[in-house]
């Protein structure tokens, strides 16, 4: 009798150890998707981002904490996935603004270098106004002095070309930084319709 007495004894201990073993594992599953999202949350480039997704991960985890043992594989399923897209979703909205960022610092450089040759054209039309102002002037003194005038002509009609080159090249220099300005800001617009559809179809996937 004493010894059937001690066998039991020894096998509900045994189970004890199991239980407890067991309880201790869940606990550890809950710890450890806790301590993936609180890192993401206090991460300071991730962290701001896919707050959507990191509170369905927490929901997943107090889930999981609650579950019955028959449903514990499942929540833990569950919950370790949400805890991914969590991530994963905050990874890419951050390398997303970080392209849209790059895209604008790119327009804009290339609208500032459309800028700089405009200022260029224009000094350089400046100049050949100058130079076509002087030529006037000595031909002027020279017609007075009795000079040829076929010559003088010659290089007027040549200053001439030369003034109305630089005014073309004003001219398209203007058309070109226009078209630059217009192009970046069809870009910005794009982009900012592509991130919103982005985030309603990420939502919309998610909640199925």
């Amino acid at each position: 009798m004493k010894a059937l007495t001690l066998r039991l004894s020894t096998l509900c201990l045994a189970l004890a150890i199991v239980g407890v073993a067991h309880a201790a594992k869940e606990d550890m599953d809950v710890a450890r998707l806790n301590s993936s999202l609180e890192q993401l949350a206090s991460d300071p480039v991730l962290g701001p981002y896919a707050q959507a997704e990191q509170a369905r991960a927490h929901d997943a985890v107090n889930q999981l904490a609650q579950a019955r043992s028959r449903d514990r594989a499942h929540a833990l399923y569950l919950a370790e996935r949400r805890v991914d897209l969590a991530r994963a979703t905050a990874q890419l909205q951050e390398s997303q603004l970080e392209i849209t960022k790059l895209d604008r610092e790119h327009d804009q450089i290339q609208l500032d270098g459309s800028r700089r040759e405009a200022e260029l054209a224009r000094r350089e039309l400046e100049r050949q106004r100058l130079q076509y102002q002087m030529a006037q002037e000595e031909s002027a003194r020279q017609l007075a002095e009795g000079a040829e005038a076929t010559a003088q002509a010659q290089a007027q009609a040549d200053q001439a070309k030369k003034l109305a080159a630089a005014q073309a090249r004003v001219a398209n220099a203007a058309k070109k930084q226009a078209d630059l300005a217009a192009q970046a800001a069809r870009a910005m617009r794009s982009q900012m319709q592509q991130g919103d559809s982005s985030n309603s179809s990420t939502d919309k996937n998610q909640g199925k």
